[in-house]
């Protein structure tokens, strides 16, 4: 049994997945409120099972998994997040035909796959997790099938995974032939024992495709925006927060631990993807008058911080990924609850900016919240997003890539631009017709106050122990 320890939370998910399937098929469509509470409680178990499950080992199942706190540290993020998903769900959906039970189940399963990436130490488990997440991901993208917008979300999101996994594999299938291994070390050792040939570089290229599609990173980002406005708005939620980052965490272990001795081969196109994500996230958004379309934007420019810190590679550049996508978690799903929030008279979704004129008048908490979300969002002092932000771009300068802070430093004045946009419309504008209180608001608004304490000057009061908690979490992978 000591064997399986390391995998407790997997093994918990797993089982529990399994049997919430026999339940969501008894119950039929009247037991998903029971499924949802069940998985919830799954992935509670799961994050509590952390705290036991070894987070030393090293290496297990003869390096396919690492169970370290590297990967301990990404899914204390994953979970909690997978499991707000699912109660942002509860009350948003119609009853009847449109929330049934099998949400909840996809979600857990995907969540198993992201958990199989942050710990994955081989390409093989690096493959399984991710193609484990992304097929829940498609159905959950196209959820509401009586949705246009959500069937042809999940169609575009579907065939331009198919691509992205076929490169990703491509690139799986050079580094072993050139390599003759599949573990990270072995892939290690290799780049090590000389200059990386013309078949390793390709490989490498190939990989970072792929995995930067799932990361949603410029150029592989065209399926962001239209995937996030069609898809229903928890399953945007949800894909802009877990899946984010096991990409990125899964992204910073494969190139610092898989490919360390070739960071200057691989480095150069994580800046580029960095400071394009950056720009393109920034210029993108301006224009836009849904706010998920926007929230889609700005979810591709805060992934762009987020790889300069892996640019700057060593324990403080990782350490400094870690912490921006524990903030940038709570900042988007607290950005997102307050979208679902956003409903006409009738109980309708709205996703209009334009709705949320004068908000500050008809709903002042709810504008202040939303307010709080943006500001953090675009790294403005006092509130706590300016943090992760400070942290990447000292990472940069101390490895000596001043000229890649100040081009971040740039991307997040243009940036600011649409996030205090949104503020103005909230403050400044007339006052459009009033949003209806939707079902099921106490628990969400609970949700919400927690996450506006956590990003604002309040949150200034974690990062000692944050910092310490990812620094540590950095040096388990070196």
């Amino acid at each position: 049994m000591g064997s399986f320890a390391p995998i407790l939370p997997e093994l918990i998910l797993s089982i529990g997945g399994i049997v919430l399937m026999l339940v969501a098929a008894f119950a039929g469509r009247g037991g998903s409120t029971l499924t949802n509470w069940l998985a919830v409680a799954l992935l509670a178990a799961a994050t509590v099972a952390l705290i036991g499950a070894p987070s030393h080992a090293g290496p297990v199942f003869d390096g396919l998994l690492s169970a370290d706190l590297f990967a301990s540290f990404g899914k204390a993020i994953m979970f909690p997040a997978a499991a707000i998903a699912i109660i942002a769900a509860h009350g948003w959906f119609e009853r009847g035909t449109e929330h049934s039970s099998e949400y909840a189940v996809l979600i857990v399963f995907s969540t198993v796959g992201m958990s199989v990436m942050v710990s994955a130490t081989s390409l093989i488990a690096l493959y399984v997790g991710l193609e484990l997440q992304s097929l829940a991901a498609y159905v959950l993208a196209s959820y509401r099938r009586s949705d246009e917008r959500s069937a042809e979300a999940g169609l575009k999101y579907f065939v331009l995974g198919a691509l992205a996994s076929g490169i990703l594999l491509y690139g799986i299938s050079l580094l072993y032939g050139f390599t003759g291994t599949m573990n990270f070390t072995g892939i290690a050792a290799a780049f090590g024992r000389e200059a990386p040939t013309l078949g390793l570089l390709f490989g490498l290229v190939f990989l970072l495709a792929g995995l930067a599609f799932k990361a949603s990173v410029v150029p592989f980002h065209m399926w962001t925006p239209d995937v996030y406005e069609g898809a229903p708005t928890p399953v945007t939620a949800f894909f802009a927060s877990a899946p984010k980052v096991a990409a990125v965490l899964l992204a910073t272990r494969v190139c610092l631990e898989a490919m360390g001795p070739a960071t200057d081969a691989w480095r150069q196109i994580v800046i580029f993807a960095s400071l394009a994500s950056i720009f393109l996230g920034a210029v993108a958004a301006f224009g836009q008058t849904n706010i998920k379309r926007l929230l889609a934007y700005s979810s591709i420019n805060n992934v762009g911080f987020a790889l300069i810190g892996l640019a700057a590679a060593g324990p403080r550049g990782a350490s400094s990924v870690l912490f921006y996508m524990a903030v940038y978690v709570v900042m988007t799903l607290g950005s997102f609850l307050c979208v679902l929030w956003m409903r006409d008279g009738e109980g309708r979704p709205i996703e209009t900016i334009d709705s949320l004129s004068g908000l500050s008048q008809t709903r002042p908490g709810f504008a202040l919240a939303f307010a709080t979300f943006m500001f953090s969002l675009a790294g403005i002092p006092p509130l706590f997003g300016f943090w992760p932000k400070l942290m990447v771009f000292n990472a940069a300068v101390a490895s000596g890539y001043v000229a890649v802070a100040v081009a971040g430093i740039i991307g997040t004045v243009i940036g600011a631009y649409y996030y205090l946009r949104i503020v103005k419309v909230m403050y400044f504008d007339d006052p459009a017709e009033p949003y209806a209180r939707a079902r099921q608001q106490p628990l969400q608004g609970v949700l919400i106050l927690l996450a506006a304490m956590f990003v604002s000057p309040l949150g200034y009061l974690l990062i000692g122990p944050l910092g310490t908690l990812t620094d540590r979490a950095a040096g388990s992978i070196f």
